[in-house]
């Protein structure tokens, strides 16, 4: 209702949640599986499936490399699997990525925005996408030694390349309030460093990963202190006003286990009371981690590596809260495949012996070879359902959010005869022939109406110009329902070139009451008011004078609430034949 302020999306909203689980776990499945066995089919006819994982260079694969492989293959597919949470679809775009927009630059503000634009036209169709190729990339990672890991890998760092920009807003490192207990570079840029490293040969990769590595991660940890140590980032401080007692009671609102709270509570209670001593530690642990990796290929240090991992699992809980719980948690967040990736660089595996299986080889390779089948349909699948939804009309994910679905109905329409902006008189279902699409409008609503008209404005542009409809919009104001009302309305809101297109009203406030009446209408307004209040509902009347469906259309004031208002709208009379 106008002037109401609609209740806010649910993002767990049933509707939302069945469409998401059934294109997730049946029709995309359905699709996987097909596509999985074309490719194991294809793979046993050329034979190279009994040769999968047994080069003699995926034989001799690096223990540090296969160490990595397994390590990111695994959070990449506990990525995908937090993909599958039902939030997902509505909340991902605004509820993640738009706040992590705050503060960046303006380029990549529009970049990100455009971003959140294009996830909120294709919800599900995107959130499905999402969930299968982190899931595919991971199980990749995990089963192949040779091409098809570097593929996977190649792709990971493009797909993690993407969401650090775009998901991320670059890691944060645009932020004034950014540091590295708190996210800051981003946790994608570590999958992105990950799959460089996973996509080379390696021969480059046994010669250069450890020192490269270790020495990135190095001066990587000596800008982490320039940060934590600047105090416009508020860890100096005591009390409630320290940054880390500030950041653990805001994310203990988050549903969690109840000790993980009390945990994460107690260690920024810890900060607070410490206050600057605290964030000396901080910086003491940062500096000394840096130096030793620095320093850790020469010297064979194994301590830099391991005072790293334990540091980050210790603020992953204080700091990170664990970054799994509430719904909407994408991955680990940073601090643990930053553990992960200096533990794979630790100097000494470079020289370890490659890892060997329990199984024969021939098992691995067969069994690695049917996951890799599917790990690549998953792929090839998420891929096509992002090509598809690019070139497909917007969804009407948000507005099943916002109304439900449609009423379908078989009722005679209420007849009724009032005058249009032109003058002239108008009774409904008067053309022979056409359908009528059928609202009610406020002529001086400045909220839901202008909302609403624009939809039939969109509507109406997007069937053929012979399209057989009316567009109809019923004055419910009954104290400003004068034509002259109407025309203002019409023009301020550019209905004026809307083709078959009549705002009929009458100064006989009881004719407009009664008809208001029969169509089920609610219209509320004083004569000092500015507005009234009524019900936002569209009526599609068939050429037969019947009502099709009644369509409940509280609007969302944003671009792509209005776009998926407008697909349910198409839909519904692309279905009754209308083109």
């Amino acid at each position: 209702m106008p002037g109401m302020g609609g209740s806010p999306i649910e993002l767990t909203n049933p509707l939302v949640v069945a469409l998401f689980r059934h294109s997730l776990l049946i029709t995309s499945a359905f699709w996987i599986l097909g596509v999985g066995l074309i490719i194991l089919i294809t793979a046993l006819a050329s034979r190279r499936v009994f040769a999968f994982n047994l080069s003699p260079r995926g034989l001799d694969e690096p223990r540090s490399r296969t160490y990595l492989r397994w390590m990111f293959g695994s959070l990449w597919l506990f990525a995908g699997a937090l993909q599958f949470q039902p939030s997902m679809p509505l909340g991902l775009a605004n509820d993640v990525v738009a706040p992590a927009s705050n503060g960046v630059p303006a380029w990549l503000h529009a970049v990100v925005f455009t971003g959140i634009g294009i996830w909120n036209n294709h919800p599900v169709a995107l959130a499905v996408a999402t969930a299968w190729i982190q899931v595919g990339i991971g199980v990749a990672l995990l089963v192949s030694n040779a091409t098809v890991g570097r593929v996977a890998a190649a792709l990971s760092v493009v797909w993690a390349s993407m969401v650090w920009l775009v998901g991320n807003g670059a890691g944060g490192i645009f932020s004034t309030v950014n540091s590295i207990l708190f996210g800051w570079p981003g946790a994608s840029l570590f999958y992105v460093v990950a799959g460089v490293w996973l996509a080379l040969d390696q021969r480059r990769f046994a010669r250069h990963f450890a020192r490269f590595t270790n020495r990135g991660l190095s001066v990587l940890l000596v800008g982490a202190t320039v940060i934590q140590a600047l105090p416009s980032r508020g860890f100096w401080r005591g009390g409630n006003d320290n940054a880390l007692t500030r950041m653990s009671a805001y994310m203990t609102r988050t549903p969690q286990p109840h000790w993980l709270a009390w945990i994460t509570v107690k260690g920024g209670v810890i900060a607070g009371t410490m206050g600057g001593g605290f964030n000396l530690l901080v910086i003491f642990w940062l500096l000394v981690c840096a130096v030793g990796l620095w320093f850790a290929g020469a010297r064979g240090w194994r301590w830099p590596t391991r005072t790293l991992v334990i540091g980050c699992t210790i603020f992953w809980v204080l700091a990170q809260d664990a970054a799994i719980f509430g719904g909407l948690a994408t991955d680990l967040n940073s601090l643990v495949p930053l553990a992960a990736l200096a533990w794979c660089a630790d100097p000494r595996e470079r020289a370890a012996t490659p890892r060997t299986g329990r199984l024969p080889h021939e098992m691995r390779s067969a069994s690695g070879a049917v996951a890799a089948a599917f790990a690549s349909a998953m792929i090839l699948f998420s891929l096509g359902a992002v090509i598809a939804a690019a070139a497909s009309p917007s969804e009407n994910t948000f507005y099943l959010a916002r109304n439900g679905s449609a009423s379908q109905v078989r009722g005679v329409a209420p007849k009724f005869t009032l005058v249009d902006q032109s003058g002239a008189s108008y009774t409904v279902g008067e053309h022979t022939g056409r359908f009528t699409l059928l609202t009610f409008l406020d002529p001086r609503c400045y909220t839901d109406c202008p909302l609403l008209a624009d939809q039939l404005r969109v509507v109406r542009s997007s069937l053929a110009p012979d399209a057989k409809i009316d567009v109809v919009a019923v004055a419910a104001d009954p104290y400003h329902e004068t034509r002259s009302d109407v025309r203002r309305f019409i023009a301020r809101h550019g209905l004026g070139s809307v083709r078959d297109f009549y705002f009929v009203t009458s100064p006989d406030r009881s004719a407009m009451k009664r008809i208001w009446a029969q169509y089920g209408i609610s219209v509320t307004m004083r004569s000092t008011d500015r507005m009234s209040v009524h019900s936002d509902t569209v009526f599609i009347i068939d050429p037969s004078g019947q009502i099709r469906w009644v369509v409940p259309d509280d609007p969302l004031a944003s671009w792509s609430g209005q776009r998926s208002a407008v697909a349910e709208l198409m839909t519904l009379l692309h279905s009754a034949g209308l083109k």
